[in-house]
């Protein structure tokens, strides 16, 4: 991890997050929510439960062979895209406050969550027009990305630094 947090060469990357962060997070009462103020929880970690969750029950549906199985897990994948966008938009406005080091980590964390998540839009996609194997074939897949990613955003919790 400490090649990762000191990797200029993801600087880049920060700076063309930054507007994005910044923009989330410029209105006192957005920025006070987003990083859990009220609560002392971020709502970003209780977010990630969603499409981690729904995209994980989805994958284990799909050792059934019945049809009420794939529904329910074509459902659950597109339940966990859809809940993507809003988990993405709280880690960025949590990602806003956090230190270079952990911002470089962070668009990697991003990244593999995004790739991720595209591969589980993409399996939707093919549950939907009956390609069931393929659709299982990418959300596994995209489940390699979103452990990979959820490993980093762990990270960064557990080294959280003011």
């Amino acid at each position: 991890m400490k090649r990762l947090e000191g990797a200029d060469a993801l600087d880049p990357a920060v700076r063309a997050a930054e507007p994005l962060a910044s923009r989330l997070i410029a209105d006192a009462r957005l920025r006070r929510f987003f990083h859990g103020d009220a609560t002392g929880i971020p709502p970003h970690v209780i977010l990630t439960d969603v499409p981690f969750g729904a995209w994980f029950m989805a994958i284990f549906l799909d050792l059934f062979p019945d049809e009420g199985s794939r529904r329910a897990a074509r459902r659950l994948v597109g339940l966990g895209v859809v809940a993507a966008a809003p988990t993405g938009l709280s880690g960025w406005a949590e990602w806003a406050r956090a230190d270079p080091a952990t911002r470089r980590v962070g668009v990697v964390h991003a990244a593999a969550n995004l790739a991720a998540t595209l591969l589980f839009l993409a399996s939707w996609r093919a549950r939907r027009k009956d390609r069931h194997r393929l659709g299982v074939r990418l959300a596994r897949m995209g489940a390699v990305l979103l452990v990979a990613g959820g490993f980093l955003g762990g990270y960064m919790r557990s080294v959280q630094r003011p």
